[in-house]
Parts: C-alpha cells; sequence; structure tokens
C-alpha cells in the first residue's frame, strides 16, 4: 500500500522534525526581540529511487503536498500569525539511490503555492538549495524575504540535518521560515518597511 501511495504521489512520511532557533546575543549586544527561524522536516520514501524516469510528477505532487504541511508546521512552532512570516526557504537531500533531480522535482514551484498560503502572500521566489548524501548529511537552507528579494537584511540560511536520513531510498525535504531577518543587519538596501511585495523584487 506504501508503494502505491508514493507512485501515485502521495508522501510516504519516515519521521517529521521541527526545530526553533532564538538568537537573543550578538556580539555582546541584547537582540530585542529575538531573531527566530524555524524548520520543518519530513524524511519521505523516494519512490522513484534506484533508476532512471523519464517522469517525475509523482515527485512533483509529493513536494505540493508537502509544502503546506511543512509550512504549517513551521509557521506553527514559531507560534505567530501567518502574516507575520518575513522570510522563508525550502532544501532537500536525496540519498545515494536517488538523482540529484529528484529534489529539483521536490522543490518544483508547487511546493510554492501551499507554502505562500502558508505565510500569507509570497510574491518573491522561494530560495532553494539541493544535496546528495547519506545519514546525517546536513544542509544550509537559504532564506529570503517572502516579498521582496531584494531585502539585503533577510539574506540568511538555516543549516538542517536529522542524524538518520536520508537512507539510500529517501528524501529529506526541508522548510524554513523566519518572523525577523538577521541579527544587527547594517549592510543597507531596501527596508522591509519600504516592501511593496508587487513584483517580487521590492
Amino acid at each position: 500500500m506504501e508503494e502505491e501511495d508514493a507512485l501515485m504521489g502521495t508522501a510516504v512520511i519516515r519521521k517529521l522534525v521541527v526545530i526553533v532557533e532564538e538568537t537573543r546575543r550578538e556580539m555582546g549586544r541584547a537582540i530585542t526581540p529575538a531573531t527566530r527561524k524555524a524548520a520543518a522536516l519530513a524524511v519521505i520514501e523516494n519512490p522513484l529511487a534506484g533508476g532512471f524516469a523519464a517522469d517525475l510528477e509523482p515527485l512533483m505532487a509529493i513536494g505540493e503536498e508537502l509544502g503546506g504541511l511543512l509550512g504549517e508546521r513551521a509557521v506553527a512552532a514559531l507560534g505567530v500569525p501567518p502574516a507575520a512570516i518575513e522570510s522563508y526557504g525550502k532544501a532537500a537531500i536525496v540519498g545515494e539511490d536517488g538523482e540529484l533531480e529528484h529534489a529539483a522535482a521536490i522543490l518544483h514551484p508547487r511546493l510554492g503555492a501551499p507554502l505562500r498560503r502558508a505565510v500569507e502572500k509570497g510574491a518573491a521566489l522561494v530560495p532553494s538549495a539541493k544535496k546528495r548524501g547519506g545519514l546525517g548529511t546536513p544542509i544550509d537552507v537559504p532564506l529570503g524575504h517572502k516579498d521582496a528579494a531584494f531585502v539585503r537584511s533577510h539574506f540568511d540560511a538555516m543549516e538542517v540535518r536529522i542524524a538518520d536520513a536520508p537512507r539510500r531510498d529517501e528524501i529529506v525535504v526541508a522548510v524554513v521560515v523566519s518572523d525577523s531577518g538577521r541579527p544587527l543587519p547594517r549592510i543597507g538596501g531596501l527596508l522591509k518597511e519600504q516592501v511593496k511585495g508587487e513584483d517580487g523584487l521590492r
């Protein structure tokens, strides 16, 4: 039954993990309010592991399913309304029996639509990273402002890893959200208060 679900594009999930990172001090200075990031990760069966498949639709369908699930869990972990989320990002690690294109399929723009609903709006592209590796492989999930890519204070990342994943036939899928930018940002650029959120850039 699980194999049938996977081939139909329904995620077969072995594990879900949620991590919250909160920075309260930087360079001896208090960060008030603290900068916070939340990562929600799913360890899933890779239905296309072990061989070449021209049609990656099952993985794109799984990505669409996980965009909402992981986005909602990450937002809930920060305990804020969806509109309060300022940044987002996504990433995937494919096990040894998969290929990098499997990660690309999972992270297809179809994952973005339900993620945008989970954070309200999201006019900007969702930054992404892809990797192949074994158990415990870490990945830096890139972050950018959800409505305006030119907000430099929100160029960031969060490293995540799961000790027992991915197995050879698995994929680790991660979504990260933040309700703030970096601690003590001061390199200029568009301020978040100036965001129009119309073109995804400004």
